[in-house]
């Protein structure tokens, strides 16, 4: 726990963990609040649905390596405070003309503050670099996830309660309001250290920087398989967990709001466990575990006809989910140089989000040609490639020590 406490001593992580609290809540109040609206608004039209979802997505793929690449040209918490506060602009325009009748701008609203996060995160991820010492890395990715882990369970419920109690406007007016919040807790991060660029390049020349220092580097290569093979397992079984609810378990598909439930403590969880082992686990050995547990568990749960049974695989899979999420963030920000950290992310991101989106698009098809239990098989098989994709990473890191400097 010294660990722990060490950690939020830092000014740095006090600013963050209060600036993402408030991120958190506006992001799903958000979500919840412009779903249900839209809902309500066309009468459960699917494509008005689906376009919410292209427009938190479609920015990944389309800006988050530029974002990247302008998160290592520009100062981080200048980016981050900027980011935050366009994105309360953006609402309350959208919420001036909300009032005047015009609902459809809400889309705007989603899409604005989608696009600046692919600015802000990469940064955030720098700052992570340029202020937290290198040996504290891992517990505060840890203590990151968990915050994520807790609005994955609390923030729907937020955003519906918000919403069913006080309407859209409302709703929108929290929103702008809590990313204000953010903007004025990065406020209190230490400021940006100056930087002299020794020339000036383009940003189309430092893209193509990014991209061959991403492919020069072993470990990022292993930790872009990795992520690949992630997004295959995970976008499968992503569309299909009603399908497990109705045909192996034989209960209402009302069901899987626990399941899901069981699986967002279990990650609550896993992130506090993640934290309490950091300085005993070295990032590759978490990494390749929580992959293979993942693997096996999917298995179970596609094959699982017993109820308990289902719910504990559901539960290990939520509980090594943080190892995963922990462990691939502390190698790239301990195997990158500070200068590359924005455009690794900008490529890793899209990497997972991409080949997700893909067997998304296809699982509905695989179980139908197949059977769900084969579906969650070849899931199961996508992460144990995974597994296999990161091995080379216990030759390039030893796993005695994780430090930056035998990482590069």
């Amino acid at each position: 726990m010294g660990n722990v406490a060490s950690f939020l001593r830092n000014r740095f992580v006090q600013s963050i963990l209060l600036s993402g609290l408030f991120l958190q809540m506006g992001i799903w109040i958000r979500n919840f609040a412009v779903l249900l609206y839209v809902m309500e608004k066309t009468n459960n039209d699917e494509v008005a649905v689906s376009l919410i979802s292209v427009a938190e997505f479609a920015p990944i793929f389309l800006f988050s390596f530029i974002g990247g690449t302008f998160a290592d040209r520009w100062r981080p918490k200048r980016t981050m405070v900027w980011c935050d506060f366009l994105s309360a602009i953006s609402v309350f325009v959208v919420l001036l003309t909300l009032v005047t009748g015009t609902w459809q701008v809400i889309f705007f609203a989603t899409l604005v503050s989608a696009i600046l996060s692919q600015f802000s995160q990469p940064s955030g991820m720098k700052l992570f670099k340029i202020h937290v010492p290198a040996e504290l890395l891992q517990t505060g990715m840890a203590l990151y996830q968990t915050m994520f882990a807790m609005f994955m369970i609390i923030g729907p419920a937020l955003g519906t309660f918000v919403y069913q109690t006080y309407g859209i406007n409302v709703s929108v007016g929290i929103m702008g309001v809590a990313f204000l919040l953010s903007a004025a807790a990065l406020m209190f991060l230490p400021p940006d250290p100056t930087e002299e660029r020794t020339a000036k390049t383009s940003v189309l020349d430092e893209m193509k920087a990014g991209v061959k220092y991403v492919l020069s580097k072993p470990i990022l290569r292993s930790l872009c398989g990795g992520f690949m093979a992630a997004g295959l397992g995970v976008g499968i079984i992503q569309p299909l967990g009603v399908f497990v609810v109705l045909e192996q378990l034989g209960q209402p598909k009302e069901f899987l709001q626990w399941m899901l439930m069981i699986n967002g403590a279990a990650m609550i969880v896993g992130g506090g466990l993640a934290m309490g082992i950091t300085k005993k686990m070295a990032p590759q050995v978490m990494l390749a575990i929580g992959m293979a547990v993942s693997g096996i568990t999917i298995a179970v749960i596609g094959y699982s006809t017993n109820l308990y049974l289902t719910l504990a695989a559901q539960f290990f899979s939520g509980l090594v989910m943080p190892m995963i999420q922990i462990s691939i963030n502390t190698m790239l920000l301990t195997s990158t140089e500070e200068e590359y950290i924005g455009r690794a992310n900008g490529i890793l991101n899209p990497l997972f989000m991409g080949t997700m989106v893909l067997t998304m698009s296809l699982a509905g098809w695989l179980k139908g040609m197949t059977s769900l239990s084969t579906a969650y098989l070849v899931s199961a098989v996508c992460f144990l490639i995974g597994v296999l994709a990161v091995a080379p990473l216990f030759k390039l890191i030893p796993v005695q020590t994780a430090k930056p400097e035998e990482a590069s």
